[in-house]
């Protein structure tokens, strides 16, 4: 038994919370292990899913990064605050780059990329993004914010559908609520950062800001748009045939961050990404931190419920 449990434990110190769940000799273990692998493949939408095995302060962290599956659920998880989910993002890549699944990895980057702005956007709006919370003055006289067909307005027409959605789509049943979020809010992301950073013709959308934090707050989503088109970002889309194939190298990695580090060294904000701060992407948490305007270190979420594991399995019986 000592072997086999040596085996077990050397999987929960990996990470390796799939493997272990289907071998695991317990059904405490492997509730605890199901608990671990929806937070390393960041299924959100779980992260509220009961698990009685798992310690509460492991699963209050989990529910800070779960998202809401209707306008009205509490507490509002992701849409309250999305420093909990980048920290657990930071952790969830960090994992990842130590294990070589380098795909997974990527792809975390990935949804990093899509939602930075809001993460941005975050202390001037109170919460992360909310569509049940939106100020009004996005709405203010003046505004094309959610105008469908405005020429004037630099949104694309995606963009222009998504931001006519979010408007309303708090009063919408929790079909259209989760389709919503499956398919529409990473672009009001993206399109809230044009309005207060690109757009060439400004509207009244961003005029609830006062000017000064205006300014400060276009800078960091500026550069929260600039990280989604990187190199690094990009390596989730070079696969000649769909995103399965192709996984990139370590050397590749570093190189595509590298390139992107220089791309970001644009103004203060985006030049945190030059610091070396001991992260397997070096200046990926000081990027994140600048962008936010508040530090973002990796959450030790995962290496909680690694240690937990570790500690049920010592207790088995010999």
């Amino acid at each position: 038994m000592d072997s086999t449990r040596d085996l077990f434990i050397a999987l929960a110190r990996r990470y390796a919370f799939a493997d272990l769940g289907a071998l695991a000799p317990d059904p405490e273990v492997a509730d605890v292990c199901d608990f671990g692998q929806r937070l390393l493949s960041l299924d959100a939408e779980d992260f509220a899913v009961e698990a009685r095995s798992v310690p509460a302060a492991l699963r209050r962290s989990a529910r800070a990064c779960h998202m809401p599956q209707t306008a009205r659920e509490q507490p509002r998880g992701a849409l309250e605050s999305l420093r909990p989910a980048y920290r657990l993002l930071l952790e969830v890549i960090a994992v990842r780059w130590h294990r070589r699944e380098l795909s997974p990895m990527i792809a975390a980057v990935h949804i990093a990329g899509e939602y930075l702005p809001l993460l941005a956007f975050e202390p001037q709006l109170g919460h992360a993004g909310d569509p049940a919370r939106w100020p009004e003055g996005l709405s203010a006289p003046g505004s094309r914010f959610g105008v469908i067909g405005d020429r004037d307005c630099d949104h694309t027409k995606s963009e222009q559908s998504a931001t006519n959605r979010t408007l309303r789509v708090s009063i919408e049943p929790p079909e259209g609520w989760r389709a919503y979020f499956d398919r529409q809010h990473s672009q009001v992301a993206g399109a809230v950062a044009v309005c207060v950073s690109t757009c060439r013709k400004p509207c009244t959308a961003m005029h609830w800001i006062d000017p000064e934090p205006r300014a400060d707050l276009g800078v960091r989503a500026r550069t929260a748009l600039a990280f989604a088109e990187t190199p690094l970002v990009r390596l989730r889309h070079a696969a000649p045939v769909g995103h399965g194939f192709g996984v990139p190298s370590p050397e590749e990695v570093l190189d595509a961050w590298e390139r992107s580090r220089a791309v970001l060294d644009k103004s203060e904000v985006g030049a945190a990404a030059l610091k070396d701060d001991g992260f397997p992407l070096p200046g990926l948490p000081s990027l994140f931190s600048a962008i936010a305007a508040t530090p973002i270190a990796p959450a030790t979420l995962l290496d909680g419920v690694s240690r937990h594991i570790v500690g049920l399995l010592e207790r088995l019986p010999g």
